[in-house]
């Protein structure tokens, strides 16, 4: 539990109670001296984890008698002496120092400046740093709560600020008295509908599955009880969990052990001391996909872990052996034909949802339709049990990581074959119904059709959208709903086109900045009437982005047609393309190492929701710096769909002779053999990482010493341990050295030469939110410069810095 009696005696030999819970500018706290909330409940200091002379600062609980410490600022650089001091800089941070007050240790960040800061220690056991005495947790300039290690705290929000990133997630002591990070992470999962997820480095051990209104799926126990309050809170800034104590004389945490346990404790006194309250894994059926793909686990049956009804395993022979790691498979595959229906299994841990979709406004009738019209959908159930449930949520994929509860489970509908729906079985003492929501019955089809045409008009009554018919690849005909806009608006709101309204262009055709009578800004694509590839262009914006919903990605308005005009109406960005900031000698200033880390990791969530989350699975194929615009909060949104692909099914590459792309961006399989997967957007990503990091194209970079390109610069650095020499001038101080080598790291790994080699984008997002180890990289593709022959191959036709190519036969 972090009871230690050396930390108990260690620090008793250096207390040394400086009555205070704030420290002012310029003042500090020393080793030996201990500062203490108001009401008493925390105090913080320096202490030693054991006999040695390692000194860290920490705050620690006040009342109780065995010494437990909840947060360290310095858990990865100990100092070696009781040197050590806490001050508040003239910049609004805190800092370590050590005794000779030059060298900073540790240093808290601030993205603003104070007149008068001051840091103070909460009764909650929060440390944070504000103006004077400003009181207002939104003003904070930093604070400890986001920023936790292996306690979480009442009050304390566990998960992330989608509007800046931060994510607060627990991390694991490497052991009991070593306080630097550990293998274990627990934190919120924002892929597909949001869980908490406990990871050893980057492998899956625990999930606590989907919030349902009342409690995590895989946390059948949690509710109404005498010790605490919780909630979960999910909107289009936030999604975290907290919790609060009901009376605040308890003394409870939520703490990672560093063998992987996560435990709620409660304290009792001197002779009981911390006493377990709940803990998760709690039993063998815990551990994730411990049955795999459509396997159950059951804890009180022999064997625990059992195919589910319709399924049947995959390998028999090692599921005879116990070993249920590959799963179930289908007694009857599905052939998205008429008479598929739905099972209903009752009283089950949902399945992993990072593959999942939701709709809180969709009711289970409209969840079941929508599932069905979907040959990829695979199970739904209501998003919020409450009041009868409400909300959709969708599964695509194999489910997995499934378990069976006596109470508290939830109903899970899951996609059946035509012959599956008749047969009869249990679900082992588990309630099995048929749910069969399409009919081989001309009655049946005639309900679904009546189903899927009101909710279609619904949606159209309700945002007054148009329909545009385009066809895919491969000539299947996508209606797309689009808000229209008639000619006038959008003329008036250009101020009729006037060169003085003009943004910019491209094959596509001009783009024009407006301003509604809303006083709503605008961006307008008008389509070149003489551009036979901007109609192409025109045609997959609308087929595609018209279907995208995320924050980093730049939101379609509407559309305009009128006689031969075609345009399509954006939200605008004030601050234009990525490109205008960090490839100029004066705006880069603008962008300190907190604000570029922010754009790259918003970048890689909208790749990763292209590729593994939205409806469809879409290949951007010209993500660069031009085509990355950020808004007035500096947040990233990709742009520029008019070259982009979709897969369907079990797709993951495609072929084509007509390359278009940008030179320096694409990847070698792609320019050389028209070959492209979701690996090509993870190369063109690295590229990007590399550029925002260095403030230099990779187009066009020159360097005295040798004619390597970016990539090649930037690996060589690498392998020579100088890879600080990348990062851009600009970006001035650098609080988070680490992070910043870890991204040259990332992005080297996503630009090497095979696509099997480079990252998936999921896997990418997971290396730049946590601290697992990160393997070397090898060497990029397009590795040399000008006038060198690539190390991929001809590179081809290329024309211009930065300049959307297209290449015939590119085979």
């Amino acid at each position: 539990m972090g009871a230690l009696p050396t930390l108990l005696l260690v620090f008793s030999i250096f207390r040394i109670s400086i009555a205070v819970d704030t420290i002012a500018l310029n003042q500090v706290v020393r080793d030996g001296e201990i500062l203490t909330s108001a009401g008493g409940s925390f105090e913080l200091g320096f202490f030693s984890p054991d006999d040695s002379n390692r000194r860290y600062l920490g705050i620690w609980y006040k009342k109780v008698s065995t010494m437990t410490v909840v947060w360290v600022a310095n858990r990865e650089i100990p100092l070696n002496d009781s040197s050590g001091v806490l001050k508040v800089t003239d910049q609004g941070t805190l800092a370590i120092l050590n005794g000779s007050n030059t060298n900073i240790l540790w240093s808290s960040n601030s993205s603003r400046s104070a007149r008068n800061p001051t840091a103070q220690l909460l009764d909650s056991g929060n440390l944070v740093m504000k103006d004077g005495n400003d009181d207002n947790p939104e003003n904070f300039l930093w604070q400890s709560f986001d920023y936790p290690c292996n306690t979480l705290l009442p009050g304390m929000k566990l998960g992330r600020n989608t509007v800046t990133g931060l994510d607060r997630y627990l991390s694991a002591w490497k052991s009991v008295d070593d306080p630097s990070k550990g293998n274990f992470t627990y934190r919120l999962d924002p892929s597909g509908y949001p869980q908490l997820i406990l990871r050893k480095g980057s492998a899956v051990t625990f999930r606590s599955g989907p919030w349902n209104g009342l409690r995590f799926s895989g946390f059948p126990e949690l509710g109404s009880n005498p010790v605490y309050t919780y909630e979960f809170v999910f909107n289009e800034k936030e999604m975290y969990f907290r919790y609060e104590l009901v009376n605040s004389s308890v003394v409870s945490r939520l703490v990672l052990n560093p063998d992987g346990s996560k435990q709620r404790v409660n304290w009792i006194d001197r002779t009981h001391g911390w006493i377990l309250y709940s803990s998760a894994p709690m039993d063998s059926c815990d551990s994730y996909a411990l049955c795999g793909v459509y396997g159950s686990c059951n804890i009180n049956r022999s064997p625990k872990c059992e195919c589910m009804e319709g399924f049947v395993p995959k390998f028999p022979n090692d599921w005879d052996m116990a070993d249920w790691s590959n799963g179930c498979v289908r007694s009857t595959p599905l052939g998205c034909q008429n008479g598929e229906g739905f099972v209903k299994f009752s009283g089950v841990k949902l399945p992993d949802t990072r593959n999942s979709w939701f709709n809180r406004s969709m009711d289970l009738k409209e969840c079941a339709a929508v599932c069905l019209s979907n040959c990829s959908c695979t199970a739904y159930t209501n998003l919020d049990i409450r009041d009868g449930g409400s909300g959709c949520l969708l599964w695509f994929g194999d489910l997995i990581d499934i378990r069976e509860f006596n109470e508290n489970g939830q109903e899970l509908y899951v996609r059946m074959a035509a012959s599956e729906l008749g047969r009869s079985g249990n679900f082992k003492g588990k309630k099995r119904e048929w749910v069969i929501v399409g009919s081989v019955s001309s009655l049946g089809i005639i309900l679904l059709c009546l189903l899927l045409t009101l909710y279609l008009l619904k949606k159209k009554k309700l945002r007054k959208k148009g329909t545009m018919g385009y066809n895919l690849e491969g000539g299947q005909k996508e209606d797309v709903e689009l808000p229209l806009f008639d000619f006038a608006t959008v003329s008036k709101a250009t101020n009729h086109f006037s060169i003085h309204n003009k943004l910019g262009e491209g094959g596509f055709g001009l783009v024009y900045k407006g301003t509604l009578q809303e006083e709503q800004e605008i961006a307008v694509k008008r389509l070149s009437k003489n551009s036979g590839q901007g109609l192409n262009e025109f045609k997959n914006e609308v087929i595609y982005i018209s279907k995208l919903q995320h924050r980093n990605l730049v939101r379609l308005l509407g559309g305009c047609i009128h006689d031969e005009e075609k345009m399509l109406i954006y939200e605008y960005m004030p601050n234009k393309s990525l490109d205008s900031f960090i490839f100029d000698k004066t705006r880069s200033m603008e962008l300190d190492w907190n604000k570029r880390f922010l754009i790259i990791n918003g970048i890689a969530r909208g790749l990763l929701y292209l590729h593994q989350d939205s409806r469809l699975r879409i290949i951007h194929r010209d993500l660069k710096a031009d085509n990355v615009l950020l808004d007035e909060e500096m947040t990233p949104k990709i742009s520029d769909f008019g070259i982009a692909r979709s897969f369907g099914g079990n797709e993951t590459e495609a072929n084509t002779k007509r390359v278009v792309g940008t030179y320096g961006y694409m990847s070698p399989e792609y320019a050389i053999d028209g070959l492209y997967s979701t690996k090509s957007d993870v190369f063109s990503f690295g590229v990007l990482v590399l550029e925002i990091v260095s403030g230099k194209r990779n187009r066009g970079f020159s360097h005295p010493d040798h004619s390597l390109n970016l990539l090649g610069h930037a690996w060589t650095l690498y392998m020579e341990g100088r890879s600080m020499e990348l990062i851009d001038s600009s970006v001035g101080d650098i609080h988070n050295l680490s992070q910043v080598l870890r991204l040259i790291n990332v992005g080297l790994l996503c630009v090497q030469c095979g696509p099997d080699e480079r990252p998936s984008m999921s896997s990418v997002v997971l290396m730049l939110s946590s601290d697992s180890t990160l393997p070397q990289p090898k060497e990029p593709g397009f590795f040399t410069g000008r006038g060198s022959t690539s190390s991929s191959g001809n590179q081809g036709p290329f024309s211009g810095n930065g300049i959307t190519i297209t290449m015939f036969d590119g085979r």
